[in-house]
């Protein structure tokens, strides 16, 4: 399995409380594979999107990327993980206006320290792979909303991430282009063999995911397997 959660607990300090937002959560994605969590706001979500990606510690349980044992490492050892094995499609795609589509994948290729020179028909290639083939030269405002969206999954798929952790990805979409960004999800998950977590609170398009699990209360439960 690419991404192993192991019941997880986390809390947070609420004045005179204790909030916990995550509460037992198990969770596994293998390679190839595309789990969608729903869920209503609140239960937790953001969350174990935060504790997968490992920029928060869970008080309890374990998190496996790609066979790394997590809970051992110290911040910048989590940093390097995370350059090196997640990639992050957050919900709002926070692209650098001055940069062209190719260019914000070369600058993430950049904070990798690998030769940008090396990467750029890489880049190009990827962002073809996506749906942008002979835009790769706009800049942000140039694209549409959705497209805009896609350059955020490239972004995030440069690495050659063994996890893809995904943030709401339709938030912003109307209906047509929020089903094509899942259907192009279920695509990439395939392609590149990565086990993607997709967060959304959109029920809409999951015929394309293979599980859905519902997050209520900080806990996890599975809805219905696609495969």
């Amino acid at each position: 399995m690419s991404l192993v959660l192991t019941d997880l607990r986390l809390t947070y300090p609420d004045g005179d409380r204790v909030l916990t937002a995550l509460d037992g959560v198990s969770l596994e994605v293998a390679a190839g594979q595309l789990v969608a969590v729903v869920g209503p706001s609140g239960s937790g979500k953001s969350s174990l999107l935060a504790v997968a990606a490992t920029l928060l510690r869970p008080d309890a349980g374990r998190v496996l990327v790609d066979g790394v044992d997590t809970g051992g490492l110290s911040a910048a050892q989590r940093a390097r993980l995370r350059l090196e094995k997640v990639g992050i499609v957050f919900q709002q795609p926070n692209l650098l206006a001055s940069l062209t589509a190719v260019e914000q994948l070369l600058a993430a290729h950049h904070m990798r320290g690998g030769s940008v020179r090396r990467q750029r028909r890489a880049a190009a290639e990827l962002l073809a792979a996506v749906g942008l083939d002979g835009k790769q030269h706009r800049r942000p405002h140039q694209l549409s909303g959705g497209e805009r969206q896609r350059v955020n999954i490239a972004r995030a798929l440069s690495g050659r991430p063994a996890v893809l952790l995904v943030d709401e990805p339709t938030a912003a979409l109307d209906h047509d282009r929020g089903a094509q960004i899942v259907e192009l999800l279920a695509e990439v998950t395939r392609q590149h063999q990565v086990a993607t977590v997709m967060v959304t609170h959109d029920t809409e398009h999951l015929d394309q995911v293979d599980e859905v699990v519902e997050m209520r209360d900080g806990r996890l439960s599975a809805l219905s397997g696609r495969r």
